[in-house]
């Protein structure tokens, strides 16, 4: 019994002298220098830092532990940002004078019929030094005055230089030398989960930045009606009313998007921003700042991206079974396509070698181009894949320059239109048209009191049997001819 007591006391002695001098000898061994003991999560982490293969998947867990420095991009950027506030003439609803506005210092008069004047904000990025600034066009839409306040405080009065519904981008000047600028970066060189910044005024707070990351390119919402030419960069950096034509600017404080709408069911940012792409935007300001207008470049065809929803509703119709790339349906007679040899049925691949999975970067490839440019397209024919240069025309189906005097038919007839279906032109035994699907504020069919279902058949007494035909039309509109649904035909003469 005694002899198994010593053993087990001599035991706890031995056990405690070994803790002892491990703890002397570590605490030693820190005091003086000499290399610390080895732990097992230390040596882990040792072979993250050697092992190439683990490294890459636990890169951002245990060796980057840094987040990108954005202060260079931010404290630079935000100078070039400026606030617009547009000043619109609205109409006022007729209503009885209330004396509780009375009281509060309202007109007499306040609340009747009429117009009066509404502000509205918005943000803008200075773009030259000489005062062009680049905006979106629905902040600066239908403005009777605009003013610029920039980042150091002053504030001048612009005006428009020229406005492009279809991409949602304006270019506008103030009288100033010496201004802050942003240069232009690369929205195609964007890479998903690369960092950005957005900037701008939102809700009345000057030079606002937040930050995210880039979700998604060449995103299409359907939210430019008209012609519109979509493929937005997603991200989720905070934006907010007041943010529209702010920047969107890299890490390295380049500009590479307008920042121009939010999806979202409540009305402010629940985590989705979109902006318009650097490469659209570059090549409309130039367009503006050169001739006032936009050089569209046309290829003459109508087209549907091959998606799953076409895979199911045509795909066996066309003998395709494999999404992406762009179905050609139909190729204007005398068309860019059509000079190329490009066939219904065709389906393009790329554009200049960049792949077009969909029409939103389809779209964008095509429209960051002029007319007299010339394009790759690669196609597939049946079994075979083949090559095609294709010489892209204006809207009239020219390949030189617009003159700023040349007309937007469908900007000014102030619709929104679509090719009058087949069954329709049969029952009214035409060949063709266009139909008005509702009628905008201040277009001429507004004027002429063109009801929505009106088939447009003439313009200036030329045929009109498709969009495609309305969109060739530059000269200035003079007549209208159609006939509406139940056969009544109906021709209008614009007296300016």
């Amino acid at each position: 019994m005694k002899r198994n007591l010593f053993l087990f006391i001599g035991t706890v002695a031995i056990a405690a002298m070994t803790s002892v001098a491990t703890i002397y000898i570590t605490s030693n061994n820190q005091t003086e220098g000499a290399p610390a003991i080895t732990t097992l999560f230390d040596k882990q982490e040792s072979s993250f830092r050697e092992n190439p293969v683990v490294d890459t998947h636990f890169a951002s867990s245990v060796v980057n532990r840094e987040y990108p420095d954005l202060t260079y991009a931010a404290e630079n950027a935000v100078k070039a940002v400026v606030n617009i506030e547009a000043t619109i003439s609205v109409s006022s609803q007729s209503q009885a004078i209330d004396p509780f506005f009375e009281f509060f210092g309202y007109p007499q008069g306040f609340g009747r019929g009429g117009q009066r004047e509404a502000r509205a904000g918005g943000s803008g990025v200075i773009i030259s030094e000489d005062g062009y600034v680049v905006t979106n066009n629905h902040v600066v839409e239908n403005a009777s005055k605009l003013r610029v306040k920039l980042h150091d405080g002053r504030a001048f009065d612009a005006k428009i230089i020229g406005s492009d519904p279809s991409t949602d981008v304006a270019l506008i000047k103030i009288e100033a030398e010496a201004l802050p600028t942003l240069p232009f970066g690369s929205s195609d060189d964007l890479r998903l989960g690369e960092w950005v910044l957005a900037i701008g005024y939102p809700m009345d707070l000057q030079s606002t930045i937040t930050a995210g990351i880039v979700s998604a390119k060449a995103r299409s919402l359907g939210a430019i009606e008209q012609q519109g030419i979509e493929s937005f960069i997603q991200t989720d950096a905070a934006v907010n009313p007041g943010n529209s034509g702010g920047a969107l600017v890299n890490a390295r404080g380049e500009l590479v998007g307008i920042n121009t709408i939010i999806k979202t069911s409540t009305g402010s940012y629940v985590g989705y921003s979109f902006a318009v792409p650097e490469t659209i935007v570059r090549k409309v300001v130039v367009d503006l700042k050169e001739s006032g207008i936009v050089q569209r470049a046309v290829l003459g065809i109508s087209f549907r991206a091959i998606d799953q929803q076409f895979i199911d509703e045509a795909g066996e119709m066309t003998n395709i079974s494999e999404v992406g790339g762009i179905y050609v349906a139909s190729v204007s007679e005398g068309g860019a396509a059509s000079e190329a040899g490009i066939r219904k049925g065709d389906i393009i691949l790329s554009v200049d070698g960049v792949k077009v999975k969909d029409s939103a970067i389809f779209l964008e490839q095509i429209g960051k181009r002029r007319p007299g440019d010339k394009v790759t397209l690669g196609l597939r024919r049946g079994d075979k894949e083949l090559e095609v240069v294709a010489t892209l025309q204006n809207r009239s189906g020219q390949t030189s320059l617009l003159s700023k005097d040349s007309v937007d038919a469908v900007k000014v007839l102030g619709a929104k239109l679509k090719d009058a279906p087949q069954s329709l032109c049969q029952e009214l035994d035409i060949k063709g048209g266009v139909q008005v699907a509702s009628v905008n504020g201040g277009g001429l069919l507004e004027r002429c009191r063109v009801k929505q279902g009106y088939v447009i058949t003439h313009i200036n007494d030329r045929p009109v049997y498709s969009l495609s035909d309305l969109e060739r039309i530059t000269e200035r509109i003079h007549s209208i001819d159609g006939i509406y649904p139940n056969g009544r035909a109906s021709s209008y003469t614009i007296m300016e």
